[in-house]
């Protein structure tokens, strides 16, 4: 089962996920970016969104067990974001 941690913020609920041997960040069902290890994403998501006031420490943050929802891939087209599933 993959690990996941997510925390709520005044921006929408962000998750930190274990796909594989990666982690993805997640604001909501929108991919932000990979990484190498949870650290890196926590790390990502301060630099990213430092208002958001997101947890300092994964400790301070919610771990579910259970899988994550079906992870939606977010690309760039044209400028715009789009979900592609």
């Amino acid at each position: 089962m993959p690990a996941q941690y997510v925390t709520p913020s005044k921006f929408g609920l962000f998750r930190i996920v274990r796909h594989g041997r990666r982690w993805r960040s997640l604001l909501e069902d929108c991919e932000l970016a990979r990484h190498d290890d949870a650290t890196a994403a926590l790390a990502y998501l301060h630099a990213s969104c430092p208002r958001a006031r997101l947890p300092l420490t994964l400790e301070h943050w919610r771990y579910l067990a259970g899988p994550p929802a079906r992870l939606a891939q977010a690309c760039v087209n044209d400028g715009d974001w789009l979900l592609v599933g």
